[in-house]
């Protein structure tokens, strides 16, 4: 989970059918971003800081796939309908959440519906940070369906501190779908300007494994074990504007949302939502790639990859670096400068300078931001929204594989 991606910048109750539960976006006007800031969100989140340097830990039963030959496209399938959509908001094209309701009756929250994190927390009233204070909290006192855990949970956020708190358990809804009895955090303490200034609550995580701290149950997970979908997968469009904002269907697809065939892409790592990266381009530079893997992270704004390889690219695009951690480039560019593409088994997506640099008033700045992420087996990138604004992605547990299609 990114917290502060571009912050400075700036489903009801269950009928018992099974179905596809959609969520909306929409969009506000753009102020600053803060790269450097972004950097030390996503290094935390997919690994941990060593003195200086900048490290990826993995747990002991990560598995890395090499398994070239499992790839497949949705041709001659049926496509999976239905499901339940949930409406995302889009903040800026920085910061994508939906409401949801917790307790009885409902208290609403905006999270941010993460694919690279698996805890679901909000703020609670007993916190008195100043972020808990500019934002909805959860009174536990107001409802009947309140039960106690007391556990303390601790979730780490390099650069931003900690979000800790304790265990709690009540009626959550998200869409048109109600999970009793569902674990989550309430926040007592939310360090640091980016949770203050975020335009969301909290988040509620999507990763590939339950990697949620203190062994508590992902709200999906529920939704599958109760049945409240057909299938274990959920689909994304994340929208550019505020009038078409884009929404998740959870236990569906929705074809309406893509053109040509969906191509599914196995994971890689079995730990994140991770397909395994061959080559870059760009223009007619192909640099190919080895034991390198793209984490698809619904939360990240920008394009993260490993920091020589970001900086050539930079360098390449001529985007200088300025004393705030943005690389940026003449605004008058933007329209001549290469086509960057990525090839993922075979497959090859690819953003034009007008999508990798992002306008933000009278500034454009590059979307590539450098990061070391050391991980077993290899290099890591991690995909955000500026590469899921222009592809749908498909979540598929029965596959562990993700699915690709231009977004429409």
């Amino acid at each position: 989970m990114i917290v502060a991606s571009l912050v400075s910048l700036l489903l009801l109750s269950s009928s018992g059918k099974a179905s596809l539960h959609r969520a909306k976006l929409s969009k506000t006007n753009r102020t600053e971003l803060d790269p450097e800031r972004e950097a030390l969100h996503i290094a935390s989140k997919y690994g941990a800081f060593s003195g200086t340097k900048r490290t990826f830990r993995v747990g002991p039963h990560v598995v890395v796939r090499e398994d070239d030959n499992l790839y497949w496209t949705q041709d001659g399938q049926e496509v999976l309908k239905g499901g339940h959509k949930v409406p995302l908001t889009n903040y800026a094209n920085a910061q994508y959440y939906t409401e949801i309701q917790i307790g009885t009756p409902g208290q609403t929250f905006k999270v941010i519906l993460d694919t690279g994190s698996s805890n679901l927390w909000v703020p609670s009233t007993k916190c008195d940070s100043i972020a808990c204070l500019l934002h909805a909290k959860y009174d536990s006192s107001a409802s009947s369906t309140y039960k106690a855990n007391g556990s303390d949970i601790e979730i780490a956020y390099a650069g931003s501190g900690n979000v800790t708190g304790i265990v709690s358990r009540d009626t959550v809804v998200i869409g048109d779908m109600k999970i009793p009895g569902q674990d989550f955090a309430e926040a007592m303490k939310l360090p640091g300007l980016a949770y203050a200034f975020g335009k969301f609550d909290g988040m509620l995580g999507l990763a590939y494994k339950s990697i949620s701290v203190n062994h508590v149950t992902p709200p999906f997970y529920n939704m599958v074990d109760k049945k409240m979908v057909d299938s274990p997968i959920f689909s994304f469009r994340l929208g550019s504007s505020e009038e078409d904002p884009g929404e998740v269907v959870f236990g569906g697809i929705d074809a309406s949302h893509y053109k040509g065939s969906l191509t599914y892409v196995p994971l890689r790592r079995l730990a994140f939502w991770e397909v395994k990266l061959q080559g870059i381009k760009l223009g007619d530079d192909v640099v190919e790639l080895e034991d390198t893997g793209a984490v698809i992270d619904t939360s990240t704004s920008l394009i993260v990859a490993p920091f020589e390889i970001a900086e050539l690219i930079n360098s390449q695009i001529g985007a200088k670096r300025q004393w705030n951690g943005q690389y940026t480039v003449p605004c008058e560019a933007r329209s001549t400068l290469p086509d960057f593409t990525m090839s993922v088994r075979g497959t090859e997506f690819v953003l034009t300078g007008m999508e990798y640099i992002l306008k933000l008033g009278e500034t454009c700045i590059s979307a590539f931001t450098p990061v070391n992420l050391n991980v077993p087996g290899g290099d890591l990138w991690v995909l955000g929204d500026i590469f899921l604004r222009k592809y749908f992605t498909v979540y598929d547990f029965n596959k562990n594989a993700v699915g690709f299609a231009e977004s429409i």
